[in-house]
C-alpha cells in the first residue's frame, strides 16, 4: 500500500463512519465522535429522519452544547422556510420537494453560520450542525499553544487522546489497516518524555506509510513507527497505513501500546458475515450508513505496555490455488526462458503467442477495472491491482515489440 493509496482511502471510511456516528447511538456518539469542526456544515444522511426532511442541529463552540429557540432558515429553491431549535437544538423541515436546493443558515452572536448546499432525497432525511464558535476557539487555543511552545521543555507523560482510532478494511484476502493517532500532551509547555514514541505494528504489516496530515515528527521505518519529541502543547497528529495480506478467513491483531491510549475505538467496514470480538472492547454494535454495514467497538483506557487483541472472523476468504497455479506459471515462465537462451531462434514463435495470450487477458482485466470505476471509486486493493495490471502490460508489449525486430533480423540473415 503506498502513501497516496492510504491518502485516498482514510477520508472516504471516516467519512462513513462520521455519518454513522453523527446518527447513531448516543453512546457511541457521546464516546466517539470527532472533532466538531469536521461536522459542521456538512449534510448527513440520516435513515431516521422522515423523507424529504432536514434536521439543523445549533451548537455553541462544541458538540453536546446545544442552542435552544435558535431561528433558523433554510433555502428551499428560490424560497426560505424559518424555524426554532427544540431543547435539543434542533430544527426540522419536512415535506420539502424532493431534489430541491437547500442550504441552512443562521445567526449566533454576529456570527453567521450557513451549511453547504444540498439536495434534498427522496429516501431518508438529511442531519446538518451549525456550530458557532468554532474559530474563536482555534485561534485561542492556537494562540496558546505559540506562547507554550516558546518554553523550554520540562519532562512529563503524554498519551493517544480519546478521538485516536483504529480501523479495517477487508478486501481481496487483503486486511487494510489504518490507524488514526493523536498524541495528546495537556501541558502548557512542550513536553520531553525521555525520547521518541517506538510503535511496533503488528506482524506481517507490509506496505506501511505515513498519511497526510500527520506530524512531520512522524515517520516509518519497516514496521516500526516513530513520533519524535518533545511534544508540543495540544495534539501531534500521526496517522500510518498498512497492510496484512492473505489473513484468511480469520484473524487476530495484537498491538502494544508503548504510551497510554485514553479510550479504545476500533471500527471496520462488515464484509459478508464477519465479526469483531476484543477483550478490551466493552460495547461493540452494528451500524449502517447509505446501506454499508459497520461493526464499531469501545473500551475503556489502555496503559502503556497493554497490548490489544482484536479479532476478525467469518472474512470471505478465497482459496489459495490462483496464488498456486501463478507460482506453477513463474517457473513454466523461467523455464521457457532457459529454453530460449539455448534456441532462440526456435522459441520465438511458441513465446510470441504465449505473449499475445497474456497480453489480451492482461488488457481485459485492465478493462474490466476501468469500467468498475466509472462507475464507484476503486478500493485500495483495486486501485493497487490496476497498477500492478498496468506495469505488466506495458512490458509485455515491450517485449512484443522487439519481437518482430528481431524476426526481421534473422530473416535479412
Amino acid at each position: 500500500m503506498t502513501g497516496r493509496l492510504a491518502g485516498t482511502k482514510v477520508p472516504a471510511l471516516l467519512a462513513s463512519l462520521l455519518v454513522v456516528l453523527f446518527m447513531g447511538a448516543p453512546a457511541f456518539a457521546q464516546m466517539a465522535t470527532p472533532d466538531a469542526s469536521a461536522m459542521a456544515g456538512v449534510p448527513l444522511p440520516a435513515g431516521d429522519v422522515p423523507d424529504a426532511s432536514v434536521t439543523v442541529r445549533v451548537l455553541r463552540e462544541r458538540m453536546g452544547n446545544n442552542i435552544s429557540g435558535q431561528p433558523v432558515t433554510l433555502r428551499v429553491g428560490t424560497e426560505s422556510r424559518t424555524a426554532t431549535t427544540d431543547g435539543q437544538g434542533r430544527a426540522q423541515f419536512t415535506g420539502l420537494p424532493v431534489g430541491a436546493s437547500v442550504q441552512a443558515t443562521t445567526s449566533v452572536d454576529g456570527e453567521v453560520l450557513t451549511s453547504q448546499e444540498f439536495p434534498v432525497p427522496a429516501k431518508g432525511g438529511i442531519r446538518v450542525a451549525l456550530i458557532s464558535g468554532i474559530q474563536k476557539v482555534a485561534d485561542a487555543e492556537k494562540a496558546a499553544a505559540a506562547a507554550g511552545a516558546k518554553e523550554p521543555a520540562r519532562p512529563g507523560v503524554v498519551e493517544f487522546g480519546p478521538e485516536s482510532r483504529l480501523i479495517f478494511e477487508f478486501q481481496n484476502d487483503t486486511l487494510t489497516v489504518f490507524y488514526i493517532l493523536d498524541v495528546v500532551n495537556n501541558a502548557r509547555t512542550p513536553i520531553d518524555i525521555g525520547g521518541p514514541i517506538i510503535m511496533e505494528l503488528p506482524t506481517g504489516a507490509s506496505g506501511v506509510s505515513v498519511m497526510a496530515g500527520s506530524s512531520p515528527t512522524a515517520s516509518v521505518r519497516g514496521d516500526i513507527l516513530t513520533i519524535t519529541g518533545p511534544f508540543a502543547p495540544g495534539k501531534t497528529s500521526a496517522q500510518v497505513g498498512f497492510s496484512l495480506p492473505q489473513v484468511g478467513s480469520a484473524s487476530t491483531i495484537q498491538q502494544k501500546w508503548p504510551i497510554a491510549l485514553a479510550q479504545l475505538f476500533v471500527a471496520t467496514e462488515k464484509v459478508g458475515a464477519m465479526q469483531m470480538s476484543s477483550p478490551q472492547l466493552t460495547d461493540t454494535r452494528e451500524m449502517a450508513s447509505e446501506g454499508q454495514p459497520f461493526i464499531m467497538g469501545t473500551g475503556g483506557r489502555i496503559n502503556a505496555g497493554d497490548t490489544v487483541s482484536v479479532n476478525l472472523s467469518g472474512m470471505p476468504a478465497h482459496s489459495l490455488w490462483p496464488r498456486d497455479v501463478a507460482l506453477v506459471a513463474a517457473a513454466l515462465i523461467f523455464a521457457v526462458g532457459l529454453w530460449m537462451a539455448v534456441s532462440p531462434k526456435a522459441a520465438r514463435a511458441s513465446e510470441d503467442a504465449k505473449l499475445e495470450t497474456r497480453r489480451e487477458r492482461l488488457l481485459a482485466d485492465v478493462v474490466g477495472l476501468e469500467r468498475k470505476r466509472r462507475q464507484q471509486p476503486l478500493s485500495a486493493a483495486d486501485e493497487a491491482r490496476l497498477q500492478r495490471l498496468t506495469s505488466d502490460l506495458e512490458k509485455v508489449m515491450a517485449a512484443l515489440d522487439l519481437g518482430p525486430k528481431a524476426g526481421t533480423q534473422d530473416a535479412v540473415a
